[in-house]
């Protein structure tokens, strides 16, 4: 489904809103407080100011850039980094480039860090009441589970989540109303004074915010997953959602205050707060909300990694439809990545405590790159005068600066990770620049100019037919044009003869379910161009739609298709069809610069390990024939060789 969907706002609308946006930003209660406390002695600086900067980071991260601003950003319903990147690199000239890979690779982590965060928290609310309870067993159990049924697909799970979700907001406006009656001088926190005053006044005040920037850290989803649900959607049940947490803080504050002066020692006053006849339930309803925001950042991968592939900025990987439902797609390696990775943090930081003090640095950089894009996108499409498009970068980049400071220090927490986010990087950076390298060295030639070479060949009786439609895949986006090496395959050697030959260009748009093509005869029933405008979050699926169009131009008795023969017998009904694919290999010849040499072969290895073209465009291996050419892109100069003579 698409934004489409639900530009009408309904009730079941909104619960679906509910049971999709809202898994990692509404199951951030379960550790904000924790870790913004710590074991810290409980003063009122302490508990007014930490509870006073998550309201107003909510109000000012959350609402104003991410509600309001970013998801106006929308790319034909679509949200996200990619999204955002399709719709402003014309107007980068390359530039936002990096932006757009760090964003996705940072978001990336997100998927492996969040789900065992999350389910350890709501885990944990059982050891008070099972003493050496094997949590790290338990929630390795329960990702496990989680990960082994993407591959059936995640709607019939989601039917529950809209209902799920507001019982656990629910349940979080009444546990924080209940303590707020308490004491209810807590609301004053809501003034930002508290928040300033802990900032410049408590002893390391400034380093809290890595604590508290964990409220806001799933504001970045509710942009990705726009497209699940419109922005009218997420911006009504947003007030539902934002009231019920900011209760919910205020609860667990109140509760502190009314403690006395404690250390927490390890205590979390989420479940503090609940009254001990519904603990059980309440973990219960807390795990399941952890499950959900889980599943919400896996599904968020899986597109993420799609739209990465369509934009040129990762390999080709085994993609699967397991439901009917437009967009939701099943990438097994991808799944496998993020389950080892889950299985690691669990193994490596054994509870949420730990998670927490190496959680929040990467999605500040990922909402980083998001205010860049977004000026952008401020300035060159919603035309905003520059001093406001200007005002709000300096405002958020202030912001978002000031988090990403306080998080450096997780750096020490976190370092083995580092390395996991490097290999995403380097696998974007080296696809993506490569593939530049390699068009750079693309020849184009007229394909109108070979039109009557092409005609003579089909005729001659004298070379054997090689396929009635001889099909291939193109890269110029010119209807005139075709690549070199495509002429030099049909003619050098045994030449091809063929009836038609076809020429099929896919050309990506920045429409994310764009599907439709045109058709450009160059040469009457003989040469034949296909432009196929394919959306950035569509699978291709080349042979099939292929196909389709051959049989709809000869049921509609166009270009003479219906009166001639296509290659079938009466001993084979099948037209008889060939899809010649050109597989490149860097040549012994090449001597390259640095950069180029270490990119090409860093993306030569990547190639061979990525699945073939054949399987990525859906070609069916017998129609398939792989043709491997070698590719000089920097030819020796000079080559020294005397001969010896005696």
């Amino acid at each position: 489904m698409n934004a489409s969907t639900f530009q009408k706002i309904s009730a079941a609308s909104l619960l679906v809103a509910l049971g999709i946006i809202y898994g990692d930003i509404g199951t951030s209660p379960l550790y904000v407080m924790k870790a913004v406390v710590g074991e810290r002695p409980i003063t009122e600086l302490l508990v007014y100011g930490g509870v006073s900067c998550v309201f107003w980071t909510l109000t000012f991260q959350t609402t104003f850039k991410y509600i309001f601003l970013t998801l106006s950003a929308d790319n034909h319903g679509e949200g996200g980094i990619f999204s955002l990147y399709a719709l402003v690199k014309r107007f980068g000239k390359g530039k936002l480039v990096i932006p757009a890979i760090l964003g996705a690779t940072t978001l990336l982590a997100d998927g492996i860090i969040t789900p065992p965060m999350s389910v350890a928290s709501a885990v944990e609310g059982l050891e008070p009441i099972v003493p050496n309870l094997p949590t790290m067993a338990i929630v390795i159990a329960i990702l496990s589970g989680l990960f082994f049924f993407q591959r059936f697909g995640s709607q019939k799970v989601g039917t529950i989540f809209g209902p799920v979700m507001v019982v656990w907001f629910s349940m979080l406006l009444v546990l924080g109303i209940s303590q707020i009656l308490h004491h209810p001088e807590i609301l004053k926190s809501l003034n930002p004074m508290y928040a300033y005053e802990l900032l410049m006044q408590y002893p390391k005040g400034f380093w809290l915010l890595g604590g508290v920037f964990l409220c806001t850290t799933g504001a970045e989803a509710l942009y990705s997953d726009l497209g699940h649900c419109g922005k009218k959607n997420i911006r009504i049940t947003w007030i539902f959602v934002k009231i019920a947490l900011v209760a919910n803080y205020l609860g667990q504050a109140a509760w502190l205050m009314t403690q006395g002066n404690p250390e927490l020692a390890g205590r979390n006053p989420f479940y503090e707060i609940m009254p001990q006849w519904f603990l059980i339930s309440g973990i219960i309803i807390a795990t399941m909300a952890t499950i959900i925001a889980s599943q919400a950042l896996i599904s968020g991968s899986y597109t993420l990694i799609n739209e990465a592939i369509s934009l040129n900025f990762w390999p080709r990987v085994a993609l699967r439809n397991p439901t009917d439902l437009k967009g939701q797609i099943y990438i097994p390696s991808i799944n496998t990545i993020l389950w080892i990775g889950c299985v690691l943090m669990i193994l490596y930081f054994k509870n949420s405590t730990h998670m927490e003090a190496a959680y929040g640095f990467s999605i500040t950089i990922a909402m980083l790159m998001t205010t860049l894009l977004l000026t952008y996108y401020l300035f060159f499409i919603k035309k905003m005068k520059a001093v406001w498009v200007l005002s709000l970068l300096v405002l958020f980049t202030v912001i978002e600066g000031s988090f990403f400071l306080a998080n450096i220090i997780k750096i020490k927490e976190r370092w083995m990770f580092l390395f996991f986010e490097l290999f995403i990087f380097m696998v974007m950076y080296v696809w993506y620049y490569s593939r530049k390298i390699n068009n750079r060295y693309l020849k184009f030639i007229n394909l109108a100019e070979q039109a009557p070479l092409l005609k003579e060949l089909s005729e001659d009786d004298a070379i054997p037919k090689y396929s009635t439609h001889l099909v291939y895949l193109s890269k110029a986006d010119k209807n005139y044009e075709i690549e070199e090496k495509i002429i030099k395959s049909i003619f050098s050697k045994k030449p091809k003869r063929a009836d038609v030959y076809w020429f099929f260009h896919i050309n990506r748009v920045n429409e994310p379910y764009a599907l439709n093509y045109d058709v450009i005869e160059l040469l009457d029933d003989k040469v034949i161009k296909i432009v196929l405008n394919v959306g950035f979050r569509v699978q291709p699926r080349v042979e099939l739609y292929f196909k389709k169009i051959v049989f709809d131009l000869a049921r509609n008795k166009e270009l003479n298709l219906h009166i001639r023969p296509d290659g079938a017998t009466k001993y084979n009904p099948e037209p008889d069809y060939k899809f010649v694919i050109l597989e490149k290999f860097l040549s012994v010849e090449n001597e390259f610069a640095v950069r180029d040499g270490l990119l090409l072969n860093a993306y030569f290895v990547l190639k061979h390990l990525s699945i073939s073209d054949a399987k990525a465009f859906g070609l069916d291996k017998s129609d398939v024939a792989i043709e491997k050419i070698p590719i000089v892109y920097h030819p020796v100069n000079k080559l020294e060789l005397e001969r010896k003579i005696n």
